[in-house]
């Protein structure tokens, strides 16, 4: 890809309606545009990078067995009043009537829904378990909207939903999703931490906020510090496992502002532990037993004809809004350099050659270096304007690939000054770049 070519409308400085470093870059490089108050168009750089995000949260899910669907935006609210939400939700739903003056609803979050899908098609024990998922946005009518996609209206998400027999299978599926969630943050580079939370609108009596640590998080969180030492690596889909890792979190003092309770911090947490921080919620997990099945009908035959409502838990995770919490995380707002993590990264290396009007060496050399990277699957971006060194590493610096090839007036040889974004330069050959980027990708 040519910059040149590319639809990256970069502005040159921070736009004053930017308070947070994730809302200045996306604005700044050309990620996002506003449409309206808290409502979004994703340009093509923030489009690859949720999309990349999009496909490792799809891959984690599709791991533990669960089975991806498509559910529509717009929802009846029939079913909402079935469960006995509609009026309760609250101003947060965006309430509408098509032409037949028949109530509906842009879905804020689908467990009426997929209750309904499932009570229709589901009806013996034996089906069971069931776990289902789509990635599709929703609609919050936030009375305040700010911080950019960090909390707007409009956002895509990934939403699951599970169907056990019992509370006991219920729990073994709630398990799963636990593990999913620390795999999925994992593969993009950022440490989120199991919290006890309430659960909200969503109901029920067990959940968890998956948070990352960051200066601009909205959700003050009081831990221990020692959560930051367990290690799932090891951790197999197996009911015993998975109880076992919940517990190894567990056991450690972990909450959000809405469960903190300071005499039992200071009994259980050694004062040199102590973490008291701010963070982002980047995935909620919720279990809810009959909450949605019982007052929908949602039952499976046992043996013998009798009749049981099946056990419920649903697991969000902000598609859109993690592309907000990795910048919060990784953007160095002082140096004005973002380095994305290679798996979601919108390119793996930026080739920044300097032209001159009357010598194309440096910019042929470019594109003899990507025609190599083509081969090897890896994707790069040409710098091929005809701005000095300083500006376009600048530019490259807020793009943000995890790699930079700078090369110079006088491009002859066989090495190639290479770099990680942020770091400094080294010499070495092109076989040797191929070698490191291809071995970071692998890790994907």
């Amino acid at each position: 890809m040519y910059f040149t070519k590319s639809f990256i409308p970069i502005l040159k400085n921070n736009p004053s309606e930017a308070k947070i470093k994730s809302h200045q870059l996306m604005l700044r490089v050309g990620m996002i545009k506003q449409s309206s108050s808290g409502i979004y168009s994703w340009l093509p750089l923030g489009f690859k990078v949720m999309k990349k995000i999009e496909q490792i949260v799809r891959d984690e899910q599709n791991k533990i067995g669960a089975q991806e669907i498509l559910m529509p935006t717009i929802q009846s609210s029939e079913i909402w009043k079935e469960s006995g939400r509609y009026e309760d939700y609250g101003q947060e739903m965006l309430r509408i009537k098509d032409r037949q003056n028949r109530e509906m609803l842009y879905g804020p979050t689908n467990e009426e829904l997929v209750t309904d899908i499932f009570r229709a098609s589901v009806k013996s024990y034996k089906s069971l378990p069931q776990l289902l998922y789509h990635i599709q946005w929703k609609f919050r009518d936030e009375v305040r909207p700010r911080f950019g996609i960090m909390r707007c209206r409009e956002f895509y998400m990934k939403d699951a939903y599970s169907f056990d027999i019992s509370d006991d299978a219920a729990f073994f599926s709630y398990n799963k999703f636990f593990l999913s969630y620390l795999r999925t943050f994992k593969r993009l580079d950022l440490v989120a931490i199991p919290m006890a939370a309430e659960t909200g609108p969503i109901g029920g009596n067990l959940s968890h906020e998956f948070v990352i640590l960051a200066e601009t998080g909205e959700s003050k969180i009081f831990t221990d510090k020692k959560i930051f030492e367990v290690n799932s690596d090891d951790t197999k889909l197996e009911k015993q496992s998975l109880e076992e890792l919940r517990k190894k979190y567990e056991k450690f003092y972990a909450v959000t502002d809405e469960k903190f309770n300071n005499e039992e911090f200071e009994k259980k947490v050694t004062e040199q532990d102590r973490l008291i921080t701010k963070g982002i919620e980047v995935g909620h997990i919720f279990y809810f037993g009959d909450k949605y099945s019982k007052p929908m009908g949602a039952s499976v035959d046992l043996t013998g004809g009798k009749k049981v409502f099946v056990k419920m838990g649903s697991y969000g995770v902000g598609v859109s809004r993690l592309v907000g919490a990795i910048i919060e995380a990784k953007y160095d707002d002082k140096n004005e350099v973002m380095k994305w993590p290679i798996s979601i990264a919108p390119y793996d290396v930026s080739i920044i050659p300097m032209i001159n009007k009357n010598d194309n060496t440096a910019l042929e050399k470019s594109i003899k270096i990507n025609t190599e990277f083509i081969k090897n699957n890896i994707e790069a971006i040409i710098d091929d304007s005809d701005e000095n060194l300083s500006s376009k590493l600048k530019k490259m610096n807020l793009i943000g690939s995890p790699f930079q090839i700078i090369i110079g007036n006088q491009a002859d040889g066989d090495t190639l000054e290479f770099k990680e974004t942020g770091k400094k330069s080294t010499h070495i050959k092109l076989d040797e770049v191929i070698k490191i980027i291809k071995k970071e990708k692998e890790k994907i």
